[in-house]
Order: structure tokens, then sequence, then C-alpha cells
């Protein structure tokens, strides 16, 4: 087989590929502070519930192969730098199982490996992405390499809050004692099936990257809040508590642990110098609307959990998911025509309780402070797909690759240059007349063969039509010509034979 990005021959025989999926995890006690920052401990133990991949997962794709020249990786379309310090880790840690425990072919080892990873929501934007994305690249080099056990010491290596990701339903992630890290892993306290009537809505505040990562906040907290030694005496307690509501399914209680911690969490970052500020106004009004809700109700019928950024996910029960999206809407009313603003699981409509918006004294805010809702659930943990799932296609390269339409000012339309990606891709960039924001289009290569194709051909219809044109106005003028020779003679022959 000729690879068609850069015309080298690859056979497929000597490739191996794995495709699988991970969840996102929302911490109910979170993680935030590392007692050694270069293996990835954490200074408290954490829990957390895996929502379901149908709404949020990772998508990870690796192959390996003795032709590969160097190891290589695509995020959401884009090549990146494979030389990470958190990628070589975990690439180093899942090699050395796959020694120790003998699961592969060192020849399996020593191939160079390619890996396509894409998000179906939005990276960075406080949504838990690093720990989909690297519980899914730790799964997915696991079944590569054959690895079996607990792998979420590895997926740790990645990003710490991936280790609680490798389980489904509801999980804790023990600090661990000893130094090497060895006893800090995650472990299931309760399956997905566990809590039939949890439900899940992130009301998504911004989609934008946050201004001040997790790692770097987690670093300026531990460096200088004087509030981080309390919360830490508390943390072991408050995950016993949490733990036996879980398994109670005593929702008042969960509500009030979830609440309280998230609060703390955000008051040892306000308290960090300089100060780190996740929430924002929307934020605080989705905690005012929901503390109303639940005073109106005279117990806590749901919870809200911020991590680090905007973004609120709620924690309710099914039965009263169509009271709260119904006054999410009323209070943070969506952009008209936005037919996207709720989405996964179906949701009832309910009459709005007009006794119950009286009590809460929460603004109408302008359309779209919130830009949509997600509907989910617990879940599973990572799933392993079919040959057909593949983000890579039979040279190992990616199947769809990131197309930019950039406007312009004062360019004509049909003008085009080219860019030629990392893979020796040459793609068209259309320009487009007026100014605007870039688009940024997932195109396959076949769809990019077609737009190129496209954009030739309507190139070479204007060629055409501008020669007709040249020749219709060359035949006129001759046309124009010939008359005004015809009555110049004309006249020419009246004079004469007055004459």
């Amino acid at each position: 087989m000729v690879c068609c990005y850069c015309k080298t021959k690859l056979k497929v025989a000597t490739m191996k590929v794995i495709t699988c999926t991970a969840p996102v995890n929302i911490a109910v006690v979170k993680y935030w502070g590392k007692r050694d920052v270069n293996r990835v401990l954490p200074a408290n133990s954490s829990a957390s519930v895996t929502l379901d991949q149908k709404q949020l997962r990772a998508k990870t794709t690796v192959a390996a192969s003795a032709d590969f020249e160097e190891n290589r990786i695509w995020l959401n379309g884009r090549e990146e730098t494979i030389e990470t310090p958190r990628i070589q880790n975990l690439l180093k840690e899942i090699k050395q199982r796959a020694k120790e425990t003998v699961s592969c072919d060192d020849s399996l080892l020593s191939w160079n490996v390619r890996i396509c990873s894409e998000n179906n929501f939005p990276t960075a934007a406080g949504l838990a992405s690093s720990a989909a994305g690297y519980a899914c690249l730790a799964y997915s080099l696991s079944q590569l390499y054959n690895v079996s056990g607990d792998i979420s010491d590895i997926a740790r290596q990645g990003s710490g809050s991936a280790c609680r990701s490798i389980y489904g339903g509801f999980v804790v992630w023990d600090k661990g004692e000893l130094a090497d890290g060895k006893d800090s892993i995650a472990r299931q306290i309760a399956p997905h099936t566990h809590w039939p009537e949890l439900r899940v809505l992130i009301l998504v505040v911004s989609d934008q990257k946050k201004q001040t990562g997790s790692t770097a906040g987690m670093q300026v907290t531990m460096e200088t809040s004087s509030l981080m030694a309390a919360r830490l005496g508390v943390i072991d307690q408050r995950i016993e508590k949490i733990t036996a509501a879980i398994l109670k399914k005593d929702f008042h209680t969960f509500a009030e642990l979830t609440m309280i911690e998230s609060n703390q969490l955000h008051a040892v970052c306000l308290d960090s110098y300089p100060p780190i500020s996740y929430m924002t106004d929307v934020s605080r009004l989705i905690v005012n609307l929901v503390h109303a809700y639940n005073t109106y109700h005279g117990q806590n019928k749901v919870a809200y959990t911020f991590d680090a950024g905007p973004n609120a996910c709620l924690y309710l029960l099914e039965e009263h998911v169509p009271m709260v999206t119904s006054l999410v809407q009323h209070f943070f009313p969506p952009i008209q025509g936005n037919k996207e603003f709720l989405t996964g699981l179906p949701v009832k409509k309910a009459k709005l309780n007009q006794e119950l918006l009286s009590t809460i004294a929460v603004p109408i805010q302008p359309t779209g402070a919130i830009k949509f809702i997600i509907h989910t659930q617990p879940g599973p943990g990572p799933t392993l797909c079919s040959n057909k799932d593949s983000l890579l296609d039979n040279a190992g390269m990616p199947k769809a690759v990131v197309i930019e339409t950039i406007d312009e000012p004062s360019t004509k339309v049909g003008d085009k240059d080219n860019q030629t990606l990392k893979n020796g891709v040459s793609l068209a960039r259309t320009k487009v007349k007026g100014k605007g924001k870039t688009l940024k289009v997932l195109k396959s290569e076949k769809s990019v063969k077609a737009t190129k194709k496209e954009i030739n051909l309507k190139t070479k219809h204007e060629r055409k039509d501008k020669l007709r044109s040249g020749q219709n106005r060359v035949s006129k003028l001759g046309k124009r010509r010939g008359e005004h020779q015809g009555r110049q003679a004309q006249v020419k022959r009246q004079k004469t034979s007055q004459k």
C-alpha cells in the first residue's frame, strides 16, 4: 500500500491499531494540589461521578508499526508535539508495565506509535477534557500492549483526574501514602447502575479556553493559600461521608457535601496570591438559583459543583429535571432559534410554578448567558471500539484534518492560496469577501480533494467565462467598427454622387 500523504510504502500487516473511548468524570470532592509534582501525587483524596459517554467522551486511536519513522499525535484534527512530559511519562510507564508483565513481544514495544484523539465537547473549558483524553490514551495503549489489571496509576501520569475516568459509576482516588505513589490509585465504590434516578445537567457558560490552567492554579494555591491547610484537614472525613451518602442514595446529604466542597475549592483559589477566579457572574447566579430552589422545597433537590472553570454541573434526581431546565431557560434564555440549547437525554416540558418563581431573586439575563445545556447521567468506564471506528486510515494517517476558511477584506471571491500541513497534504484555503471570524471545518481527505477540485473547477470556469467575455467584447467591437466603416463609405458615396 502507498501512503496518499507522503507517497511512502506501508504494509498493513505490520501495523497494529486500537481504538477506544473514555468518559468525563466530574468531581464531588475535588482534587486540588499535589504533594509530588513529578509523580502527580495528590495532596488529598477525591471522589467523582463518571458520566455517560453518549453525551461526553474522548475517542482515541493508537497505531504501532515498524514502518513508522517517528512518534506522532493529532488532537482534534491538528498535529501537536508528542514530546510533552505528560505524554512521554505515560508512554514510558505503559511500556515498562508491558515489559514487567511480558504482555507482548519486545518488537511491538520497539515500534513507533501514532495517536489520533478527539473530544465531542469543548476542550480546556472546565469540562474535564484532560481527564477523558489521558484516560482514553492510557486505556488504548494498555489494549495495544495487552496490559491487564489496574492502570489508573498510569493514567495519572497524564492528568491526575484521568485516573478516575478509568472506572465507571462512582469513584474515589486515594491520595496514598507511599513516596513512589504505588498506592495512589482509583477505585470504584459503586457502578453506574447503582443510582439509576440520578441525573446531571452541564450548564456551559463558556466554551473558551480558561485563562488559568488547573496545573498552574494548583501550584499557586499550594504555595500561597493559608486556607489550604484547613481544607486538607477535613477532606478524608468528607470522603467517608459522601461515600456513605452515595451507597445509601441519600441525595440531601450528597448534595450538601457536593456544594460545600465546590465552595471551598473556589475559596482557596480566591485566597491564592495572585487570586484565581474561575467562576463568573453567571456562575454565581446559577448558585443563587439552586439555593432558592432548595429553600422552596425545604431540602436539597439540586446540587451544583464547579471545577476549574465557569461551567456548572448540577446533580439532581430525574423527577426534578423538567422543572429545573425550565427555570434555567427562564432566567438564562437561549438565543432565539438555538435548537441545540438543550442536548443529551430527552427532557419533558414543565409548566413554570409561579409561586416558585416569586421566591427566586435572580434577574433574567440577556440571551446567550448560558451557551447550552447537556443532560446526561452516570455511565460506565472506557470501552474498546471496532476497527471501523478508527480515526486513522490504513497508512496510519488521520482520516480527518482541519481546514481553515479565512475571511479577509478586499479579496475577490475564488482567490486561493495553499497551506501545506505537517503530514504533507496541500490544502486549499478559500478567501471570502468581507470581514469575519476564522471558520474551522473538519473535513475528510476525500472532502479535501473534493474542495480543491471544486475550487480548481470554479477557477477554470471563471477563466472560460472571462475568455468568452473577451471574445464577445472583441466581436461586438468588430461589429461596431464594421458598422462605422459602412456608414463612412455610404456618406462618401453620397458626396461623390452630389458632385
